[in-house]
């Protein structure tokens, strides 16, 4: 049940209690009841929507930066990750396997302000040993969305 709401909620978190309880065919009382179970859990840590801000006036660069960290004894990559996650710049913050340790996704206003964050920042922080930096230049699907023009249905209609 709880896999089943969690699933709903990722792709539309403003659905209805009403809804909700209706496609899960419980009552409203049980799922109030388990969406404060999954909040008290820190299994919902929030609610979240997709924007393309491509179509407002706000200007936004996005940067994906690969860091290669020497990780601290008995903490690993955790130390690390929580002093670059507290700047109010990174958006997410991930241990990856393969040729470098994390990825850290930062938004700022200009690519001025995204490279100067990774050059006084970022980089000289103790652990860090390099960052290579990618700039977002078009997002084409996010979580699941996808940015554009609006979805045809492709569904073939059925006469009766």
């Amino acid at each position: 049940m709880e896999r089943k709401l969690l699933r709903i909620l990722e792709r539309n978190s403003r659905i209805s209690i009403e809804q909700l309880a209706a496609m899960l065919e419980i009552s409203e009382q049980e799922v109030v009841a388990l969406l404060a179970k999954l909040e008290q859990d820190r299994v919902i840590l929030g609610y979240h929507t997709v924007i393309d801000w491509e179509k407002t006036q706000r200007e936004l660069v996005t940067a994906l930066i690969e860091v290669k960290v020497t990780p601290q004894r008995g903490l690993g990559f955790d130390k690390i990750a929580e002093r670059i996650y507290q700047y109010p710049e990174v958006t997410s913050v991930f241990l990856m396997s393969g040729g470098f340790d994390l990825t850290v996704i930062i938004e700022g206003k200009t690519m001025k302000e995204v490279a100067m964050f990774v050059s006084q920042k970022l980089a000289p922080m103790e652990g860090v040993l390099s960052c290579s930096t990618h700039f977002v230049l078009k997002k084409y699907k996010q979580e699941g969305f996808i940015f554009g023009p609006e979805e045809k249905d492709q569904r073939a209609a059925i006469w009766l």
